[in-house]
């Protein structure tokens, strides 16, 4: 008597899918860690109420685990960068948060101050345009 084999299913093993918390556990803490004064906290934590719908995009995403990583590693140098131009150009003190980032981003995000590689130069470029495409995307 031939018993029949059982059939073997291969399911694509879907990827885990990460809240915010697992790339970003210490999201909160971001403007303190960008601050070189005092008067930088309260933008860096207008930036970081900007930042979060497109981080919580991005966990979400269908994008992989390192690509999210990556993203949320650059946003967080994003806002550094912010903060520094914030004490290279006070006058900028005077403009809204959102508008200071706008002009940063628009073509592509500015210079890491502090990089490593073109590779990485190239890398926050990515985000930023995609930080663009989002905040504008979602304006309208």
């Amino acid at each position: 008597m031939a018993t029949a084999k059982p059939t073997k299913i291969t399911r694509a093993a879907a990827s885990p899918r990460h809240g915010l918390e697992h790339y970003c556990r210490d999201l909160n803490s971001w403007p303190r860690s960008w601050m070189g004064l005092e008067k930088d906290l309260p933008p860096g934590e207008q930036l970081v109420t900007l930042f979060r719908p497109f981080l919580e995009y991005l966990a979400t995403s269908d994008l992989s685990p390192k690509t999210i990583q990556k993203h949320v590693d650059n946003m967080w140098a994003l806002g550094g960068e912010l903060i520094t131009e914030l004490n290279y150009t006070p006058s900028l003190r005077k403009a809204p948060v959102e508008k200071v980032l706008a002009e940063m981003i628009k073509d592509g995000g500015p210079i890491l101050h502090h990089r490593d590689s073109e590779e990485q130069q190239r890398s926050f470029e990515s985000t930023c345009r995609k930080l663009w495409k989002f905040l504008n995307q979602s304006e309208g």
